[in-house]
């Protein structure tokens, strides 16, 4: 037998040359895209400009909010009336006999002591004083015809204070002082979720929980104990039987949409996978709707049910079913297409019926599989529905979206991101444990 041109050594050797400088100019080139993609998304996003568009003092200001609270002190320049509160609600409005020492009121002037030897001093006829030990005196006035006046020129105030004839605002590390035509405001920050846990009206505001459990009654009506739980339930500014209430809300919609997708998609399952339906047209059809229904992210399909059904948890669970069947179908059809047959034939040698077969030859070959991934996509799904539930209106989703919008409540917006981080590590243990039971039988 005669060997051909292309079977010759120097053919041989002309086409591995061939083939290693194609790998090599292939590792070369995909660097180069990689680089070249990189560099075209530093200047589409315009990355070099990031650096100006931050801003620090408002990070700043987010960072200290999320952790410490305020106490603000102002003043309607309509009305003259002073009110002093936490966080400027008034459910934190401090009654006149609790007011912080730092606030003191004198013959009609309200001096308010700031950290570092700064101070502000609300004066008559809609005044007001900012002193700084190392700037100085900063004078504003207010009015309603002429808007916001101050005693030095533009162009001689510092980068700390913004002003215009409308609005005053100064902003120091010591505390910040903000005046318009109807308010003037002075507040300071001190650590802590202050009214967590009992509000200014609470016979236990202030107590230790020593004073509580130990100390004499407190409130002639109720227990300690029992009063202060009550109290703290009850909570009307910061709500913790509304966040509990809510974030049951959003670990119900995960659930239901999760096993409610695996409940449906376990049949659907059978008729993608290539060993349990040969007919094709069966097979190609159960896989695009699979591909339909998770193609589709659970937002969208959000939107689109909360005009078919209005908004709620309901519409939230079932956005993540639909998302979920077409994930879970996917998953559990595979998983079918690799059982073992001899179980299954094993199974019809007992005249068992085909419901029969699948029950007892197919389902415990994959039940660990699915019950892992139907674990994972729960626990996953809680944190889905909390972004769901900003949409839908149910839910910690819609609390932390009504904290946000305030822009003032970080502190509450910081609460709800820690329960939901706990849950999700309850959850994460949680299912631990079910999945050793459930599929490798550990009971310890």
């Amino acid at each position: 037998m005669t060997a051909t041109a292309t079977d010759t050594p120097g053919a041989r050797q002309a086409e591995a040359v061939r083939r290693i400088a194609t790998k090599r100019r292939a590792a070369f080139a995909v660097p180069v895209a990689i680089l070249v993609y990189l560099v075209y998304v530093f200047f589409a996003f315009d990355i070099p400009g990031l650096a100006e568009r931050a801003r620090l003092d408002n990070a700043a200001t987010l960072v200290a909010d999320s952790y410490s609270h305020k106490v603000h002190v102002t003043r309607d320049n309509r009305s003259g009336e002073i009110t002093v509160a936490k966080e400027g609600e008034r459910k934190g409005t401090f009654p006149v006999e609790m007011e912080p020492p730092w606030v003191v009121r004198d013959a009609g002037d309200v001096r308010i002591a700031l950290e570092d030897g700064h101070a502000v001093i609300f004066g008559p006829d809609n005044t007001a004083v900012y002193i700084h030990p190392g700037f100085g005196r900063i004078e504003a006035q207010a009015s309603r015809a002429g808007g916001v006046q101050l005693n030095l020129a533009e162009e001689a105030l510092p980068e700390w204070v913004s002003y215009s004839s409308s609005r005053l605002d100064i902003r120091t590390d010591a505390g910040r002082l903000t005046m318009t035509r109807n308010r003037t405001e002075a507040y300071r920050y001190f650590f802590g979720w202050e009214l967590f846990w009992f509000t200014l009206d609470s016979p236990y505001y202030g107590r230790t929980p020593f004073e509580i459990v130990f100390g004499p009654q407190l409130d002639p009506e109720r227990a300690n104990v029992a009063g202060a739980w009550q109290d703290f339930w009850g909570n009307n500014v910061w709500r913790h039987a509304d966040v509990a209430w809510a974030m049951l809300e959003t670990i119900l919609m995960a659930f239901l949409g999760t096993f409610g997708a695996a409940i449906v998609a376990l049949p659907l399952a059978f008729v993608a996978a290539k060993n349990f339906t040969p007919l094709m047209t069966l097979r190609f059809g159960a896989r695009r709707a699979f591909d339909f229904l998770r193609g589709v992210d659970a937002l969208i399909w959000t939107i689109v049910l909360s005009r078919a059904f209005g908004p709620g948890p309901l519409t939230g669970a079932l956005a993540i079913l639909f998302t979920e069947v077409g994930s879970f179908g996917k998953i559990f059809s595979e998983a079918l297409e690799n059982v073992d047959d001899k179980q299954i034939e094993g199974v019809a040698s007992t005249g068992a019926r085909p419901v029969q077969r699948y029950r007892f030859g197919v389902l415990p070959q994959v039940m660990p599989v699915l019950l892992s991934q139907v674990l994972y996509f729960f626990e996953s799904n809680t944190r889905s529905a909390t972004v769901i539930g900003a949409i839908t209106g149910g839910g910690i989703g819609l609390l932390i979206t009504q904290a946000i919008i305030t822009q003032k409540d970080w502190e509450e917006v910081t609460y709800y991101i820690i329960l939901i981080v706990l849950t999700v590590m309850a959850m994460d243990w949680l299912s631990g444990i079910l999945r050793r039971r459930l599929i490798k039988g550990d009971t310890g």
